[in-house]
């Protein structure tokens, strides 16, 4: 049985996209009116600074729903282990709704743990639909760790899906290696609230969506999406919306933040462009540094830029490594292969010129690292070093 709250979002939900009052997960931030159409009023994460709220009609939560399940093969049965007050998490509602099949749900102030995971996709395994799920990149590196110190049920509940959908974070190539190995179907996803969640699933849009790269053929360049997936807008910030949603004679288009390539068809997405690292004159994409340092390292990473008076910003690695951690530098001596490392891959200014272990990344909305709040804790150890 659903816990009460997710039992009235679910009915909340099916109203809204049978055309009712949109759903709207969170408490509103102004007084402004949605626009005629809406079925859900979503807030972004705020990671490119004040929060806004953006209004999802029920044609896009469909086409969102309808392409997945065209991705996937089928519709499915649907486990969240997500909070609802989110897209990702508010998108496996509106699917289960839109599929007709139950949905499975903890409670939404349960905290997550390997163990609960299990015990859900148990009771949704029960049945004989498909099974899918979405994590965030966090959660299935917690799955895999448990199954690491000898707790691998979630991890088997997991390779039994027909699909973990993977999102909301950069995940490390490391930890998909690990779970595919264990036959865990997991397909990264990308998007955000504009685009009524992941709208590209492993680099590849889904049916409908459209990819462009504002740049030269090849090049990096910032992302931009279409299709019918897109929000309507901003609620009451008709200047972000005109700044963001354009159209033109090929349709109507969402420019994103991120920078990213696209070859033969396949998206890759290097970072925000407000991430990028300017040191010594280089340009630095931090996703691609934490990529090769996924490999190298067991827990998260976060690779930022520090205020440096040589090189104007200093690539800094954040690792994180078992529970109770104490947070220090790692030492010259287990800092220099790292380097060597990054500079073979990536070239030297990408090598970063100090590493600090952690417990844990500071965090914002559903498994997405607080970069600023990184800066931040650099800067602190910094300070007492």
């Amino acid at each position: 049985m659903l816990p009460p709250d997710v039992s009235a979002l679910v009915d909340r939900t099916r109203r809204a996209l049978d055309g009712g009052p949109p759903v709207v997960p969170l408490p509103r931030l102004g007084d402004a009116a949605p626009p005629p159409g809406t079925a859900a009023v979503v807030r972004t994460s705020g990671s490119t600074g004040t929060p806004r709220e953006v209004a999802l009609s029920g044609a896009a939560l469909r086409a969102s729903a309808a392409a997945t399940a065209d991705r996937l093969g089928a519709p499915g049965r649907w486990v969240l282990a997500l909070p609802a007050t989110h897209v990702a998490g508010l998108q496996v509602v509106a699917r289960s709704v839109l599929a007709g099949t139950p949905l499975v749900a903890a409670a939404p102030d349960e905290p997550f743990t390997p163990s609960r995971l299990a015990d859900l996709l148990a009771e949704a395994l029960a049945g004989d639909d498909p099974v899918h799920v979405s994590l965030v990149p966090t959660q299935l590196h917690r799955v895999v760790q448990a199954a690491d110190d000898g707790a691998p049920r979630a991890l088997d509940a997991l390779a039994r899906c027909g699909a973990v959908l993977l999102g909301g974070a950069a995940a490390p190539p490391v930890l998909v290696r690990r779970a595919r190995e264990a036959g865990v179907r997991v397909v990264r996803t990308y998007g955000m609230s504009e685009t009524s969640g992941g709208c590209v699933y492993d680099g590849v849009p889904l049916a409908g969506v459209r990819v462009r790269i504002d740049a030269d053929p090849g090049a990096p360049g910032v992302v931009e999406l279409s299709g019918p997936v897109l929000a309507s807008g901003y609620v009451g910030d008709e200047t972000a919306t005109a700044a963001a949603f354009h159209d033109g004679p090929d349709g109507r288009w969402f420019r994103t933040s991120d920078l990213g390539t696209l070859r033969d068809g396949v998206l890759r997405v290097l970072g925000r462009a407000d991430d990028v690292v300017v040191t010594g004159g280089e340009n630095v994409a931090p996703v691609a540094v934490e990529a090769v340092l996924g490999e190298l390292f067991d827990g998260e990473v976060c690779v930022v830029g520090v205020p440096d008076p040589e090189w104007g910003q200093a690539v800094v690695a954040v690792v994180t490594g078992p529970p109770g951690t104490p947070a220090g530098w790692l030492p010259d001596a287990a800092l220099a292969p790292v380097r060597s490392a990054v500079a073979a891959r990536l070239g030297r200014p990408a090598a970063p010129r100090r590493i600090l272990q952690v417990a844990g990344l500071p965090r914002r909305g559903p498994g997405k690292v607080d970069r600023a709040a990184v800066v931040d804790l650099v800067r602190h150890h910094d300070a007492h070093r």
